[in-house]
């Protein structure tokens, strides 16, 4: 059997693959499928996009002739040497999966040379995951379904859960797949992850604070909404003494964009919250997203790592919606799930009776007491 040749996708290629992820309308794996490629090349090349976008605008300065400076040459080589070798330090503290992200296949610098920088086997460099089966998205809705009911439950009990239903599954099977989900058994325990020294991780501020009054607090969190082929993400801005959702977003990869996007629309419609808590997600203490907090004066808070009860009534949204809507209508493309979430969405807002709000919905809670004063501590 003939070897297969190696596939050299050109620029305007690339570039075309990448927008069809960016509009976010079709799933990844639907795009890798039509393009022909690995869906591991449709998320690395949508992340090389967003991330280099801005440079198509930034305007080039001529180059001067005169003879280069020796001395600043030899000035800028100490300097460069320095920082790459800050650079490398920072990098190696990372874990392989982080340093495995940083490798960039369309840089002049080899894949061959950047492994060695970054301290990591070629063959870690090339391993492409392979695309998620259908039985795989069929176990992964049952985890979703088991992890809204038992939110407590981690690879074992899940494992445990699933064989008593018929389910011939293992733990680390189990593992892998709560990592794609970006689910976690939340409760409280002790604090042994190393947290990435990038991303400063901010305190808890909610403790024995009363929460009445509108805008006081606001909460965003994602979650994973499954389909009938593939999957999304979902991201909500909840406020947090209505219930009522501010803003949302769909996205086909877990990163921090979307996530923003909606943040900017909250705040563009709603004003600001005094504090904004999130857990301590990648995308939640990535720079771009506490920046935009702190530009608009807003207090981060987060929750403790595992602490169900902090961020507990975004929890219960993702439940109700999940029951009410994305598992009784099992939706086939991004364009019905967009279209499906914003339709219960606005009824949750508009019309659906909240037990916790005297059976009232949000919308009403939340403008009859939109400019209720704050009460003096």
């Amino acid at each position: 059997m003939s070897k297969r040749s190696r596939r050299n996708h050109s620029s305007v290629f690339k570039g075309k693959v990448a927008l069809a992820a960016l509009r976010g309308d079709r799933t990844i794996a639907e795009i890798a499928q039509q393009y022909e490629i690995h869906p591991n090349l449709v998320t690395e090349w949508k992340r090389q996009l967003q991330e280099n976008a801005g440079h198509v605008f930034e305007g080039k300065k001529p180059v001067g002739k005169a003879g280069p400076d020796l001395k600043v040459l030899h000035a800028k080589i100490g300097q460069q040497a320095l920082e790459i070798g800050f650079f490398k330090r920072r990098a190696h503290q990372g874990g392989i999966a982080e340093r495995k992200r940083m490798i960039d296949r369309t840089h002049n610098l080899s894949v061959v040379r950047q492994c060695q920088i970054l301290s990591l086997s070629r063959s870690t460099a090339y391993y492409r995951s392979c695309e998620t089966r259908p039985e795989d998205l069929a176990l992964m809705r049952r985890m979703d379904e088991l992890h809204l009911e038992y939110p407590f439950a981690g690879s074992r009990m899940l494992r445990d859960l699933l064989r008593f239903e018929g389910y011939e599954v293992g733990r680390k099977r189990i593992g892998t797949l709560m990592k794609k989900m970006g689910i976690s058994a939340i409760y409280r325990k002790p604090n042994t992850s190393r947290r990435h020294p990038a991303h400063p991780v901010y305190p808890y501020l909610l403790r024995n604070l009363e929460i009445t009054r509108p805008n006081h607090v606001w909460a965003g969190d994602i979650t994973y909404i499954p389909m009938k082929r593939g999957f999304v993400y979902l991201f909500a801005v909840m406020d947090w003494a209505s219930r009522k959702v501010l803003s949302w977003r769909i996205s086909n990869t877990l990163t921090a964009d979307f996530c923003i996007e909606a943040l900017e629309e909250a705040i563009h419609r709603h004003g600001r919250p005094d504090i904004f808590n999130t857990d301590q997600g990648s995308q939640f203490t990535s720079l771009e997203f506490t920046q935009l907090l702190k530009a608009h004066q807003i207090a981060i808070s987060m929750d403790g790592k595992g602490a169900w009860r902090d961020n507990v009534f975004v929890e219960r949204l993702w439940k109700t919606l999940k029951y009410e809507d994305i598992y009784l209508r099992a939706y086939d493309t991004v364009s019905a799930v967009k279209q499906g979430i914003g339709r219960y969405l606005d009824f949750y807002n508009r019309k659906r009776p909240h037990q916790s709000l005297d059976g009232i919905p949000p919308d009403r809670f939340y403008y009859d007491n939109l400019h209720q004063p704050e009460m003096a501590a």
